[in-house]
């Protein structure tokens, strides 16, 4: 009789180990056959909103999670990945089982191409976001294409690759912020799921595999306060988002990126394109284009000088996911092309005269060339910089406010120059304009957009305050098409 009892107790123990399957350290092992979803719990709330198509998990419906049957530490899980349009999902790691509800414990990998929410609830957050906690803006994938995205995590470091490229990273401290409810959102052990999230998404995954990994060092995190600053702005839906960088000063594109993934500040790169400029025609601005396929960066376009219109064509142009300008470089009504950032190219006979003449020029600039932001607004020339309040009345901010909110161009707040005010930036908001954040570095140093958040604060600023990158078919450039030259 004992015996047969100890033989019961040993088939049930021999049992409970096989449904909760546990990779060798070290070894990859499948945890879908293709077939059937064995190894897996039943999905939770809505179970049949996930199921298996042709050797796929489909996850296609109302809200639901299928969670595996494993525990994990450290380790890395890898999957084939397609996102139909529109559709959102997500990888959770470290959680547990939930019966109803988004999982509350350990964290969601972000899949999302091209969702964007409601007007009310916008979705910016992209694929290989660390969701609400170092988030994505720039898609890295597009819809109806397989991409793989393996995660790993050692300790309090979590790293996500997109093709096998490193596009985000997390290091956890000690004792992390959290708002209220989220406070298992963090590392600890648990399982990995996938998601269903409406009705009108659906996401496919094939060949999905986990390793365990061996216990690792945890990594120091350097600046608690900016951890706690950046959690809390992408917790609240505000995209992080420096448009305005240049590769000079010894700044390189690694550089951005590995800046990008330790500080949580996503990127966009801009040539300067123009007259006497790095980019300076169509093949001059596909080779730059090829030079930086492929990067987890946005692509820029800051067009200079007013003569940057006659050198490229639209669909050249187009081919950036952005463009800017500014009004720094002119021509006055004596002829002369000033460039107001040189003062030896810089002609001011006049103070009132120079404004009211620079205001027009930014009225014609910003009415005729097709562009997304205005950066670096309202700079003066070194010798004005200290009458800026002065110089810079209501009755003109208010003429700049309205020739960009009339052409739907949006405003940036600029780091290094510090401008524009707060006055203005309320004004512009009142108005409708979008709004940027941008850095427009001469140095490798980047910094942490010190004012930007400064003026977001103050100026109670709202994510829906904030610039998109536009469709291609709403690119200005495709709807206004180049002008001939600029008039006024």
């Amino acid at each position: 009789m004992k015996k047969l009892q100890l033989a019961v107790l040993l088939a049930f123990l021999i049992g409970l180990i096989s449904c909760n399957t546990q990779a060798p350290v070290g070894e990859w092992q499948s945890i879908f056959d293709g077939e059937s979803l064995n190894g897996w719990q039943k999905a939770a709330e809505n179970p049949e909103s996930i199921s298996v198509e042709d050797g796929m998990i489909k996850c296609s419906g109302k809200r639901s999670h299928l969670f595996y049957k494993g525990d994990y530490k450290n380790f890395e899980f890898e999957a084939e990945i397609k996102a139909q349009e529109h559709s959102n999902s997500g990888v959770f790691i470290h959680t547990e089982y939930q019966s109803e509800g988004w999982p509350a414990k350990g964290y969601e990998i972000q899949v999302n191409n091209s969702f964007r929410g409601s007007e009310e609830h916008p979705e910016l957050r992209k694929t290989a976001s660390v969701y609400n906690i170092r988030n994505i803006y720039y898609p890295l994938a597009g819809d109806d294409e397989w991409f793989t995205m393996r995660i790993k995590v050692v300790e309090n470091f979590v790293e996500v690759f997109v093709n096998d490229v490193k596009v985000n990273e997390y290091t956890e401290p000690e004792d992390p912020w959290r708002w209220e409810g989220g406070e298992n959102i963090r590392l600890s052990h648990g399982t990995v799921a996938l998601q269903a999230h409406d009705p009108g998404s659906t996401v496919y995954f094939r060949n999905l595999r986990i390793k365990a990994l061996p216990d690792g060092e945890r990594k120091k995190v350097d600046d608690l306060e900016w951890d706690t600053k950046v959690t809390k702005l992408m917790r609240a839906g505000f995209p992080l988002v420096d448009y305005h960088v240049h590769l000079k000063g010894g700044l390189t594109l690694e550089d951005c990126v590995a800046n990008s993934q330790k500080t949580g500040i996503n990127y966009g790169i801009a040539p300067n394109c123009g007259l006497h400029f790095p980019v300076t025609d169509d093949e001059s601005l596909y080779s730059y284009m090829e030079e930086v396929k492929g990067s987890p960066t946005f692509k820029g376009m800051q067009a200079e000088g007013r003569e940057w219109i006659t050198l490229f064509s639209p669909e050249a142009v187009a081919k950036f996911d952005y463009v800017f300008t500014d009004a720094m470089t002119f021509t006055d009504r004596k002829g002369r092309r000033n460039r107001i950032w040189i003062p030896e190219e810089v002609w001011v006979d006049d103070k009132q005269q120079f404004m009211d003449d620079l205001v027009a020029k930014i009225e014609a600039i910003f009415s005729q060339e097709p562009v997304d932001i205005y950066v670096n607004p309202t700079v003066l020339p070194a010798s004005l910089m200290p009458e800026y309040e002065t110089l810079w009345t209501k009755e003109r901010m208010e003429r700049v406010v309205k020739v960009l909110a009339d052409n739907g161009i949006a405003l940036e707040i600029n780091a290094r120059y510090k401008t524009p005010n707060a006055e203005m930036i309320k004004m512009a908001k009142a108005a409708g304009v979008k709004f940027t954040f941008g850095t427009n570095n001469v140095t490798h140093e980047l910094g942490k957009l010190d004012y930007c958040l400064q003026m977001l604060e103050e100026c109670e600023l709202e994510p829906n305050d904030m610039f998109e990158i536009k469709p291609n078919s709403l690119k200005p450039v495709i709807v206004k098409g180049l002008p001939a030259k600029i008039t006024g």
